[in-house]
């Protein structure tokens, strides 16, 4: 124990001769010169000879102690020029160690003898003059001009707390770009100074500011904003020729960090943020907190997300599910990135084979299950009926009928708009899974059962918008089904906290749907992604329409009957009881999947959409 204190002790100071050292011998000058001081303030300016023996032995005593408290603290790996007010504060509190620790030797050995006025005087001038000497390299940094004359010029859009730290970034430490000024339409702010800059003016006068600024690059610092915000500035910067840059949303700032390495092109998702969704996280840390849960699909996009935001809730273990491999490793290794210290089991299994999950139900014991695997492509759903039937339909089935045979309390499945009113196999097979859950309910009903149904999300594997990039970064053309295709849109985290805020306060029974917003026309995606690359549409990069695929609809819906739906306790979740059926579809899918495997592609398809179309149990 001992040796490894020294070790420290040691350390610390081989790491100051290294680093720090001149800081050190700065300090304990400082310190000397502030017990000089308190003496000669006690003493009226002199100090006289019976005196000068315990002003020696003070002004060592002192400096040593206070120096050695500052270096125990790790106040000497601090970079002064770029410290907080975190680490002044840290600083403070070490100091007053050390006076503290100096305080009873002064008083209780006769050795050395302290005035006690002098010890007041001392100990206030020797925090002031050390922390003089530190802000003083501070303000040096800052007035130190880091650009040089070839930086961009860039105006900050937001003069909030983030505008600010990003100004402030920029200017302590230098980049590429040089800050001119604010644009914010808050009236209070016009022409007030924030980190040194003027706002110039706001969104009206944002075009002219551009000219008379000589501007190069603008920076939207506004993590907050929602996606009509961000393209009201967008609509304003048409024209203009400059670099736009972006700060992410709060929720990718979700570890506080504001500074130039955060700033990114505009993509879609900022266009599509909406207003931070509030979350009953009481209710879900009691779903999810020290139980062990499984997520079927864990290694797509939905899945993999419900993964990361189910450990935040510390499950006391998490089952991740999935058919290929190398997904499930690349999960793994983003959550081990992240530092989960969670246990997270890979399981590699198919959700139709009962046997493989009878398995793992009876060695895990998994509380709440979340169901996101299923087959989603709807032009090779088109092609592959059965196999699709097989995986949304019959694994659905089994997996479901698995969690109320081992009493698992709450069984949420991922579904699709593309279920209202099917004219695909995949919508169809997604309906049918919907009504066989129902059916489970009927079989268990202490398990809790539920479906959450929802659009297209930006950034998973189908979206259209990785197709779209690719396109563009060849050149073109941007190809487009058609013109008038609508769909619903929503980003993938604000998707899955409302499948979690959905899955604690389900009672068993009902299908939930999120809050999509308005459709939006695929064709104005494209045209919009085209000019987030720098390109105007038709002109640099064309748009071509292809026409619709098999099993494409021009636009989709959410619910098949409006005068069903009920609102919940969350406004951007609404729900409807699903209505029991008279008779179970599973002989019917069973039949198909089973013993038709050889029907023709045409027979099947019209079997599996009829499943979809059937009028009972309709929400």
């Amino acid at each position: 124990m001992y040796s490894s204190g020294y070790q420290k002790i040691l350390n610390a100071f081989l790491w100051l001769g290294m680093r720090n050292r001149r800081v050190f011998v700065l300090d304990l000058f400082c310190l000397v010169f502030a017990v000089y001081a308190g003496f000669s303030l006690r003493l009226s300016y002199f100090i006289g000879r019976q005196y000068r023996e315990d002003f020696i032995l003070s002004a060592v005593l002192f400096a040593f102690i206070v120096a050695l408290a500052l270096l125990a603290g790790g106040t000497y790996r601090v970079l002064w020029p770029r410290a907080s007010v975190e680490e002044y504060a840290h600083f403070a509190r070490w100091y007053a160690l050390g006076v503290l620790v100096f305080l009873p030797i002064s008083y209780f050995f006769d050795f050395v003898r302290v005035p006690r006025s002098a010890f007041l005087f001392m100990s206030i001038l020797g925090i002031f003059f050390l922390t003089v000497t530190r802000a003083v390299w501070r303000l040096a940094a800052v007035s130190r001009p880091p650009h040089s004359e070839h930086s961009e010029r860039a105006l900050i859009i937001g003069a909030g707390e983030a505008g600010t730290l990003l100004a402030r970034d920029l200017m302590r430490h230098g980049s590429e770009m040089l800050p001119i000024g604010f644009i914010d339409d808050n009236p209070e702010l016009r022409g007030m100074a924030v980190a040194s800059l003027k706002v110039l003016g706001g969104k009206a006068e944002l075009a002219d500011i551009i000219k008379t600024e000589y501007i190069d690059t603008i920076l939207i610092a506004m993590p907050s904003a929602t996606g009509e915000q961000i393209k009201e500035y967008l609509k304003a910067l048409e024209g203009a020729q400059v670099k736009i840059r972006v700060l992410p949303s709060l929720l990718d700032l979700a570890d506080g960090q504001v500074n130039v390495s955060r700033l990114r092109s505009v993509n879609l998702e900022d266009l599509l943020r909406r207003e931070p969704i509030h979350l009953d996280c009481e209710n879900i840390s009691a779903l999810i907190k020290g139980k062990t849960v499984l997520v079927t699909g864990a290694g797509g996009s939905i899945g993999s997300e419900i993964c990361r935001q189910a450990l935040s809730f510390a499950p006391e273990k998490l089952l991740v599910l999935g058919h290929g491999e190398q997904s499930i490793y690349l999960l793994l290794e983003s959550l081990a990135d992240a530092g989960n210290k969670i246990p997270v089991i890979p399981i590699i299994a198919d959700v139709a084979d009962e046997a493989a999950l009878d398995a793992v139900f009876d060695r895990y014991k998994p509380r709440v299950v979340f169901h996101a695997a299923a087959h989603k492509h709807v032009p090779l759903m088109e092609y592959n009926p059965r196999e699709a039937l097989r995986v949304n339909g019959i694994g659905t089935w089994t997996l479901a009928s698995m969690a109320g045979r081992h009493s698992v309390e709450r069984f949420v499945m991922i579904s699709t708009d593309k279920a209202v009113h099917p004219t695909s196999v995949m919508g169809a097979t997604k309906r049918a899974a919907e009504r066989l859950i129902l059916a489970v309910q009927q079989q268990y009903p202490d398990t809790k059962y539920m479906a959450v149904r929802f659009g297209n999300v930006l950034g998973s594997r189908g979206s259209v918008v990785p197709k779209f990039e690719r396109q563009i970064a060849a050149g073109g053309p941007v190809t487009v089904t058609d013109p008038e295709m609508k769909r619903y849109f929503m980003l993938i985290p604000e998707a899955v906290s409302l499948v979690l805020q959905a899955g604690a306060m389900g009672t068993g029974g009902e299908l939930f749907v999120l809050d999509m917003g308005e459709p939006v026309k695929i064709s104005e995606m494209a045209e919009t992604l085209i000019r987030l690359h720098g390109y105007e549409p038709g002109r640099d990069i064309k748009i071509e329409y292809s026409g619709v695929r098999p099993g494409e609809k021009l636009y989709e819906e959410l619910f098949y009957d409006l005068a069903h739906v009920e609102i919940t306790g969350h406004k951007k979740i609404f729900k409807t009881k699903l209505t029991p059926e008279k008779e179970s579809i599973l002989p019917t899918v069973q039949n198909i999947v089973f013993k038709e495997p050889c029907a023709a592609p045409q027979k099947l398809k019209e079997e599996i959409l009829a499943l979809g179309c059937d009028a009972g149990g309709r929400p």
